[in-house]
């Protein structure tokens, strides 16, 4: 064999082998226990390649109007992917906007509409019938390479379009993988440019994507391929009405009623708030809470800036567009205000929104004036309220069968000093053991000795007297303060203190905190400021102390509505969060004998996603050993133990019960990891993967 023969064939060898090497070691997806991947078998994966990207190449506008757009169907790895699943695992539905945001103006105007209604096109509700921006029907395709195609819109831009103006072309779709057991992948994308060349200038970014995704996980509507607010305001503009409601669909006004819900002066009139949607499917939101201030207490929603972040990752380029006071956003919120006859509005008309920054600017020196930030700061956050920090020092004669003192500081936020009988309300918490509390003393301490700062409280009840292992303190309270005080605003607010826990041995066995099960940070990233029981409980320490596992709300409950409910943690907080799914009432009874019901109570992310609240996999099975079991008087169980009460809190079906129940063992206890182990088929992670 010629020796040039050898060396070219090894060379051809050596590159198959390179380009091998580079596919398989290119950077390939991040999946987490939220995926369907993240568990799958390692060779089907890398078959499949699971996952969807959208990236749009170029888009024109010819004279006559055609529009047209090439782009890329891709894997996570850039893998180009048959949108008709033939020489590519599963197939790619593909949808696509065309619009404009004209000149001078802020918002965009689709190209592709389409008539609401069923034939005749009208709504069967009020007989009426809406052009509405949607999706483009009835284009073609040309695929041009693996991967890449052209879709040409059967709309057609009109004939007077602006070549100058900011044009989008926007494509949602999916990726059909249930043959693999790999879910469904969504993807979508937005790409902006000007028909007639240049540089893009006017853009549409007010409140971005991952600022919603901090309650929503991931922004997924319409079936799930919208996911992105670039996306969504393609065809959330002010052209686009329900008919059969006669309620605008323009993003600012839908989303500040979706998320004022309950609190809408027009709701609390008696009027719901509704979207009919497809199939005419009726979308009430007359009972959405807005998780800020849902737990609060505040009578309506003020937590603007939650969604308008200013600065940060997370920030829009024209975030300050919520200082850009105007009838339609303004009027979405106070929908009690006539702006033509000026009712509501301090009797003034307001025709115009020409004159709305006059008073309404950005932030003036009071709070609840009329700026942007005064009158929307909640009161709780007020700038003149002192504060008060606590902080606990040490505790003496913590020990089994004595009466524990507990030194303490008590100071404003500037560190002077606040006796404690200047409180509405000072208690100090006392509860364990920390392997799982069990029992709690609670005393008011707004009579503890000390100065400058620094006091001591002895309890008056000792500890048990076979109390063993770690015990905490934690401190809570507030002083009533008046804000605005000789004023038309005058208001008496509660100002909080920021709880503290301290841990402490009874025993001299080794300081064991109470484990981790969800952290405070991934509570306030929805809710901004966790605050419940009159602001006195804000922190996930605080509030474990007393919802334990034996504990209900029997002392609070009238005699006709018992049995008691429970309000373990992790029953309680899977139960509201879960509350319109549940299938079972849940109403617990609270200060006053008041009741308080939560079937009402929606996610705002899919309540599948347990790492959305729990931190360190601590949702996986198998528990810790020696928890206690869960005292449930109403629950289909009515002692589950500690995995079956995590569970049924959310599963409530019979069958889930059952399942639960013949599992257990009175003398061995839950069997619940031998199937749903961490890793386990049946895993908590793996039948909550999407």
């Amino acid at each position: 064999m010629p020796r040039h023969t050898i060396g070219l064939r090894t060379i051809a060898v050596l590159l198959l082998l390179v380009g091998a090497f580079v596919l398989t070691s290119a950077p390939g997806p991040v999946f987490t226990a939220r995926d369907k991947a993240f568990y799958a078998d390692e060779n089907l994966v890398n078959f499949v390649r699971p996952g969807l990207n959208f990236r749009i190449e170029t888009a024109s506008i010819d004279n006559d109007g055609t529009i047209k757009v090439r782009f890329r169907i891709e894997d996570p790895r850039g893998l180009g992917l048959d949108r008709l699943g033939v020489t590519t695992p599963g197939t790619v539905a593909t949808s696509f906007i065309a619009a404009t945001i004209p000149a001078g103006q802020t918002q965009y105007v689709a190209y592709t509409t389409r008539i609401q209604g069923p034939t005749p096109p009208t709504s069967p509700i009020v007989g009426a019938t809406a052009v509405q921006a949607a999706a483009d029907t009835g284009g073609t395709y040309r695929q041009i390479s693996d991967g890449t195609y052209e879709y040409t819109f059967r709309t057609r831009a009109p004939a007077n379009f602006d070549r100058n103006a900011t044009h989008s072309i926007g494509i949602y779709g999916s990726r059909n993988l249930s043959e693999f057991n790999l879910g469904v992948n969504y993807a979508d994308a937005v790409y902006n440019f000007v028909p007639g060349g240049g540089e893009v200038k006017t853009v549409r970014d007010v409140v971005t994507t991952a600022s919603c995704n901090k309650c929503h996980e991931q922004l997924a509507f319409h079936g799930g391929s919208r996911r992105s607010m670039e996306l969504c305001v393609l065809c959330h503009t002010p052209q686009t009405i329900d008919p059969d409601t006669g309620n605008t669909q323009d993003m600012p006004v839908l989303v500040h009623k979706i998320h004022m819900g309950r609190d809408l002066p027009s709701v609390k009139a008696g009027r719901p708030y509704q979207v009919i949607g497809f199939n005419q499917t009726v979308y009430d939101y007359s009972k959405v809470a807005f998780p800020p201030d849902a737990p609060s207490n505040v009578s309506a929603t003020r937590n603007c800036i939650l969604c308008h972040e200013q600065e940060g990752p997370r920030a829009a380029t024209q975030a300050n567009r919520m200082f850009a006071a105007n009838r339609a956003a303004c009027g979405a919120c106070h929908d009690n205000v006539n702006f033509a006859t000026g009712e509501g509005h301090v009797n003034l008309p307001q025709l115009s929104d020409n004159q709305c920054t006059n008073c309404h600017i950005p932030q003036g020196e009071l709070d609840r004036d009329a700026s942007i930030i005064g009158a929307h700061r909640p009161r709780q956050y007020s700038s003149f309220l002192p504060g008060l920090v606590a902080e606990i020092i040490r505790v003496d004669d913590g020990l089994a069968g004595k009466r524990p003192t507990v030194t303490f500081s008590l100071k404003d936020k500037k560190g002077d000093p606040v006796l404690p009988s200047q409180t509405a309300r000072l208690f100090l918490v006392l509860a364990g053991p920390t392997t799982d509390y069990r029992t709690y003393l609670s005393e008011n301490i707004s009579q503890a000795q000390g100065n400058n700062g620094i006091y001591f409280w002895t309890f008056a009840n000792p500890l048990p007297p076979d109390a063993k292992g770690t015990y905490t303190v934690g401190i809570e309270g507030y002083r009533s303060v008046t804000l605005l005080e000789g004023t038309a605003k005058q208001e008496v607010v509660r100002d909080a203190i920021p709880n503290k826990v301290m841990h402490f041995s009874v025993d001299g066995s080794r300081l064991e905190p109470r484990r981790q099960i969800v952290s405070l940070a991934k509570c306030n990233a929805c809710h901004l400021s966790l605050s419940l029981h009159g602001f006195n409980r804000n922190t996930v320490d605080q509030c474990i102390l007393c919802h334990h596992p034996l504990e209900n709300d029997r002392a609070r409950r009238p005699a006709a509505q018992m049995p008691p409910e429970s309000v373990d943690m992790r029953m309680m907080i899977h139960r509201i969060h879960t509350g319109a799914q549940q299938g079972r009432d849940y109403t617990i009874y609270g200060f006053g004998n008041v009741p308080h019901n939560y079937n009402d109570v929606r996610l705002p992310m899919s309540p599948a996603n347990c790492a959305g609240c729990h931190v360190n996999g601590s949702e996986n099975l198998p528990l810790r050993e020696n928890l206690l079991s869960v005292d449930d008087p109403r629950g289909r169980i009515r002692n589950p133990g500690p995995e079956t009460a995590a569970c049924l809190s959310c599963h409530t079906s019979r069958a889930a019960a059952a399942h639960a129940a013949v599992n257990t063992s009175a003398e061995l206890g839950e069997s619940c990891s031998a199937c749903h182990g961490a890793n386990s088929e049946f895993s908590v992670g793996r039948v909550h993967a999407r």
